[in-house]
């Protein structure tokens, strides 16, 4: 098995020696970088399971650097280090999403520790498919059955049923395990910039491409690319990633020649690529490319069975570093296993960790759960409750669909992203059907930005 690669951060030479000898002489790959910039062209170029990083540095601070390690590849675990601790910046790093916080002067033996107690994570948290229901039996005996083959996967299945967590579990299970994991979200990057951040780019080829930049098929080689909601990629761009998917070869933006690549791609979605194809929004040989083999996620509300293990399963994850007990009401415990989740394990997930930070007594109470659960006023607070009622003389759907998107649009004076997040789509799936209704934006009115975030 490779040995665990970790990146050392820190603009003091001194410390970048120590920490790099302790860790060597455990067997681990260490690269050194003496600046968050510097580290960051190291990720771009290869794949680190490990970043150990100072908080105060000249330039990028470890928290900046958290921030952009994380948009990255969130595969990658963090660890600062300080010799200027304080409560705040170390909630701040936990936030989002530093695996510890250690200050400065550290005992060799507990970094050792933390370090291992990360790795361990790490070579978990890639397949933990938590679930005990017979549908997702049936998932988990694909991704076994499906995992050691080097083609192209679909995963299909509403935002939030861990089409991601899927993915890594299909990695970790192939022969490329031991290789990289990158993992995109092709609704989250601006389409002008989504080309490089695929290909890469060459020096000059653009206004700030100001040094080659390898792209996620040359950094995934050998190893897995997943690329999530794959429907939001733009039209131009679909023919390229056929090409790239037939021929194993990728050109960088501004480039003239031919990058051989060994990629396996996985594909993830929450929306109907056939009626897409129908539509002319997806190129239909891309669709045939991607779709060899598929797995189906079925939405939570469809395997119940897997709520209560979730809810416990998410209130050790939230309380494994304090060490809280978190025990739950009855009341509160039979809203959390009742409620229909239209946000599916993703809102489980978020209601758990909100609840956890307001409790106060280490008792989660309902006044401790989102208001849309308690108060009802969510899109579905019940196993099979309906969001609207079909009158039984039908409706004209696109009628339905234009008068929901108007209604968003005036709410929020049509500020596109804002309506999107009403509608439960992304600002480039809402951007297609404004489009296809005719609807015009006057000059200076706020479309919003596209600011969606991974679904998984």
């Amino acid at each position: 098995m490779a040995r665990k690669s970790i990146l050392v951060v820190d603009d003091e030479k001194n410390q970048r020696e120590i920490l790099e000898t302790i860790l060597s002489g455990e067997g681990y790959d260490v690269t050194t970088a003496s600046s968050g910039e510097a580290a960051m062209k190291f990720v771009a170029d290869r794949h680190f399971d490990l970043v150990l990083t100072d908080l105060k540095m000249t330039g990028m601070s470890g928290l900046e650097l958290l921030k952009q390690l994380t948009d990255f590849d969130k595969s990658i675990i963090v660890i600062l280090l300080t010799a200027h601790g304080t409560i705040d910046s170390a909630v701040d790093a936990l936030r989002l999403g530093a695996f510890e916080y250690l200050q400065k002067p550290y005992d060799s033996e507990k970094l050792l520790e933390t370090v291992s107690r990360a790795l361990k994570k790490l070579t978990t948290l890639d397949a933990e498919i938590v679930s005990v229901s017979p549908e997702m039996d049936k998932v988990k005996k694909l991704i076994l059955k499906i995992a050691k083959s080097n083609s192209t996967v679909l995963i299909r299945g509403e935002s939030g049923t861990g089409k991601e967590l899927i993915a890594r579990s299909l990695h970790k299970n192939s022969e490329r395990s031991n290789e990289v994991f990158q993992a995109v979200n092709c609704a989250a990057i601006n389409e002008n910039l989504l080309e490089s951040e695929l290909f890469g780019h060459e020096k000059g080829s653009f206004t700030g491409a100001v040094s080659d930049k390898k792209g996620l098929f040359e950094i995934a080689d050998n190893g897995t690319l997943f690329l999530d909601e794959i429907g939001e990629l733009d039209i131009s761009l679909q023919a390229k990633l056929l090409r790239a998917l037939q021929e194993k070869q990728i050109r960088r933006v501004g480039g003239t020649r031919e990058i051989n690549v060994d990629v396996r791609v996985v594909a993830a979605t929450n929306r109907d690529l056939l009626a897409m194809v129908g539509e002319k929004s997806f190129r239909e040989d891309l669709y045939y490319r991607l779709n060899v083999l598929s797995i189906d996620i079925p939405p939570l509300r469809d395997r119940r069975s897997d709520i209560p293990v979730l809810i416990d399963y998410f209130i050790k994850k939230h309380t494994r570093s304090s060490g809280r007990k978190i025990a739950i009401a009855p009341d509160a415990r039979r809203l959390l296993e009742d409620y229909g989740y239209p946000g599916n394990i993703r809102q489980l997930e978020s209601a758990i960790e909100r609840a956890i930070l307001l409790c106060e007594d280490d008792t989660v109470r309902l006044d401790d759960l989102p208001p849309e659960m308690t108060q009802g006023s969510g899109p579905s607070t019940a196993a099979g409750s309906d969001i609207v009622k079909l009158p039984a003389e039908g409706v004209n759907f696109e009628d339905v669909e234009r008068s929901l998107i108007m209604q968003a649009m005036d709410r929020t004076d049509n500020n596109i992203t804002k309506s999107a997040k009403l509608l439960g789509l992304t600002f480039r799936t809402l951007q297609y059907r404004l489009e296809k209704f005719g609807f015009k934006k006057d000059e200076g009115e706020g479309s919003g930005t596209s600011d969606e975030g991974s679904e998984t």
